[in-house]
């Protein structure tokens, strides 16, 4: 495999799309040792034929806002890639949202999915709709809108959407009921759902306190304890906000979070009391963090991130490329060293290659957030079998598949000097997985 001609001739055929050709750069840069030791892969084009979806759809949204008005948005859903099991990813409502940003995080969800142990293929979808600022309403009519379009190429073993950025357990619940209509069926179709109609306990945590998991697994390894270290997190939504619970439970000190605002910065800690204002805040009020800072008396900045402040840990939970090359650089030299993303991307390849020379603990997303696939993934069992586990089983569950995630790194990205370099580690694991399965099927 020539990575350069792979990544230009994509370029070529699908320009514009800077996400998607970032996120195949970044893996394949790093598979293509171990790609190498396997021509049979080049003779049956096999990098190709991973890089590019299996499918995208694409279609309009109409819907009537309170007003009375007509609006309509795109919505989209990618199915790239079902070798090892159905298509498995969220669905993500933001105005941010196009076809570049679905197929990376499609992409990233194939080998994320691969890594989790558990038979899940990859895909992504989701609209430029944000819920921001809509009523309950508003929110419920996009949402069976949205459904009607996509309900024909969903179901529990074909194509399982969950949440993502904008969509949580009410934009679930309303996605679920209007597919569970159309296609006439009670089946574990959608993930994230409540748990009284098949949702899974530890489902909204999982993603954050999967992202703890894996960092304490990185920690052990330089028999570092958690305990009084300063972490920063930035987002202030389900990933972040579980995040600093499960930081806070285990004496970790929390000083930031931030929305798209802004950032807060409270030398004193998030302590639990105050963690709990921020749920409320955010998931109730559905305001903004700069609020925290008022009701506090803690510093505030406003358009910025939260990488210049001090911290030994740093936790990304936000959205992709929040952390460029400057940024890596300050977290460095204020003497951070550790960096564990709840995001999907959140480091720009310049800040990627910082980590890495500085040889600091870096786990990329797909191996790190990938917690909260993995209960959805719980969820899709419980619901075949029709029962539901209990919090700590499912909780121990979760621990072991990260606990596994870290050793697949361990086993493919430590290096000769004993430097364990988990990009490529996550990387070459969810690769080797699809492509043996890809192998095994035939040419499709």
């Amino acid at each position: 495999m020539e990575v350069k001609k792979v990544l230009s001739d994509l370029k070529r055929r699908f320009p514009n799309e800077p996400e998607y050709h970032q996120a195949v750069e970044e893996v394949l840069t790093t598979i293509e040792e171990e790609y190498n030791k396997h021509p049979e892969f080049d003779r049956y084009n096999l990098i190709e034929r991973l890089c590019i979806p299996d499918r995208i759809f694409s279609f309009r949204v109409t819907w009537v806002d309170d007003k009375g008005q007509v609006q309509t948005n795109t919505g989209y859903r990618i199915q790239h890639n079902n070798a090892i099991g159905p298509y498995k990813g969220g669905i993500r409502f933001h105005s941010s949202v196009n076809q570049s940003i679905l197929k990376f995080l499609a992409f990233e969800q194939t080998f994320k999915n691969s890594l989790t142990t558990l038979p899940m293929g990859g895909g992504k979808g989701g609209a430029d709709f944000s819920p921001r600022g809509k009523s309950d309403m508003e929110v419920m009519r996009f949402c069976q809108a949205f459904v009607t379009e996509l309900w024909r190429h969903i179901g529990p073993e074909t194509d399982v959407p969950a949440g993502d950025i904008g969509v949580g357990g009410r934009e679930v619940g309303y996605m679920f009921g209007m597919y569970k209509k159309l296609a006439r069926e009670h089946t574990g179709t959608f993930t994230g759902k409540g748990l009284e109609f098949g949702g899974s306990l530890i489902r909204p945590e999982a993603t954050g306190y999967g992202n703890v998991y894996f960092l304490l697994e990185m920690l052990k390894t330089r028999n570092i304890d958690i305990k009084g270290k300063v972490v920063a997190i930035s987002g202030s939504g389900n990933v972040a906000q579980y995040t600093a619970e499960k930081l806070i439970s285990l004496g970790a000190k929390v000083i930031t979070m931030s929305d798209s605002n802004g950032y807060i910065y409270d030398p004193d800690g998030i302590d639990a009391e105050k963690l709990a204002y921020i749920f409320e805040l955010k998931n109730v009020q559905r305001g903004r963090i700069r609020e925290y800072a008022e009701k506090y008396g803690c510093k505030y900045v406003e358009g910025a991130r939260p990488w210049n402040e001090k911290c030994d840990i740093a936790m990304p939970s936000a959205t992709q490329n929040e952390i460029d090359g400057d940024d890596a650089r300050a977290l460095l030299k204020n003497g951070c060293f550790a960096v564990s993303e709840g995001a999907n991307m959140p480091s720009t390849p310049e800040a990627i290659a910082e980590f890495l020379n500085a040889k600091i603990l870096y786990a990329p997303g797909k191996a790190a957030n990938a917690g909260g696939v993995s209960v959805s993934g719980l969820e899709m069992t419980q619901n075949s079998i029709k029962l539901g586990w209990s919090k700590d089983e499912v909780d121990e569950k979760l621990k072991n598949i990260m606990k596994d995630i870290h050793n697949q790194c361990i086993r493919y990205g430590k290096q000769e000097d004993g430097y364990v370099n988990y990009v490529k580690g996550a990387n070459v694991a969810g690769f080797m997985k699809v492509a043996k399965a890809m192998m095994a099927q035939g040419i499709l």
